[in-house]
């Protein structure tokens, strides 16, 4: 399983991070995310009880939202109130999910699951590519947040949990989660947060990271935002938990050998990386 693990995860980079970092243009690392997302759409339907066929279209169907968005020219707008509107529907929508819990999730209308996976992906996509556009430094800031704040989380949950607090995080949706790994992987965010905005003044960045943006409005608003996307990466982790426990998988799929699914690899990024473009707009309108 771990040389599978090392397999897949070598693989991946070695599509990723040229894309990543190709001159002069978007374009190949907006197609690489585009076949990500459709995938994670194949998925979305595949959980939502759909055939191949079924999921095969629904995957079309991301992939042609993020293309019209594209041909639109969305990818290189302004679009604070798309992305005020999409933090404030994860921000609600969470909250509604989380407190349903597992059972919740099957009394929700087939249809409204369905395209809020799919919108869900779509406006990923287009955070992502905006992010890109932005700048490798603030696109891999933002990246980079979500993975320590699930490294310190783990870590911290192994030390410490429930040595602080009597009742786990989500006991019915992920036992294995303590509130002693939110708060260690909160504390890694800021941390992290701290030292990127003093390596990007050390270092004259060309473009500014996620965190040098949000200080640009004071310390105090950095501090309370990455909080905040440290508590939404956890939610965006626990929704899917909800609803793979709820349909009764493991993982959304089997694409990527010894890592589960798209899903499972994006599941905290879904609301981060919109998240994070809607705060960038409150700094820089």
């Amino acid at each position: 399983m771990l040389k599978q693990r090392v397999i897949t995860a070598l693989v991946l980079l070695a599509i990723l991070l040229p894309a990543l970092f190709y001159p002069s243009s978007i374009v190949p690392f907006a197609v690489v995310t585009l076949v990500f997302m459709t995938a994670g759409a194949w998925e979305w339907g595949r959980l939502n009880g759909f055939g191949q066929t079924g999921a095969l279209g629904i995957g079309g169907i991301c992939a042609a939202l993020c293309l019209g968005a594209w041909a639109a020219g969305w990818l290189s707008q302004s679009l604070a109130l798309l992305w005020i509107a999409a933090g404030a529907a994860w921000v609600l929508g969470g909250a509604l999910l989380l407190r349903a819990g597992v059972a919740g999730w099957p009394h929700i209308p087939s249809a409204i699951r369905l395209v809020g996976g799919v919108l869900a992906l779509w406006l990923a996509w287009i955070a992502i590519v905006q992010a890109r556009r932005i700048g490798i430094n603030f696109l891999l800031s933002v990246l980079v947040l979500v993975w320590v704040a699930d490294s310190f989380a783990y870590f911290a949950g192994r030390t410490f949990g429930l040595k602080f607090t009597k009742n786990k995080l989500a006991p019915t949706i992920s036992p294995g989660k303590s509130w002693e790994g939110v708060w260690g992987g909160a504390i890694g965010v800021i941390v992290l947060a701290l030292l990127w905005c003093w390596a990007d003044g050390r270092y004259g960045a060309g473009v500014p990271s996620f965190y040098s943006v949000l200080q640009t409005r004071g310390t105090w608003f950095l501090l309370l935002a990455v909080v905040f996307m440290t508590a939404m990466s956890v939610a965006g982790d626990l929704i899917e938990s909800l609803i793979k426990r709820s349909v009764g998988v493991k993982d959304s799929s089997g694409l990527l050998p010894g890592h589960g699914g798209v899903l499972d690899r994006v599941d905290a990024l879904l609301p981060t990386l919109p998240l994070a473009m809607m705060l960038s707009s409150f700094v820089h309108p």
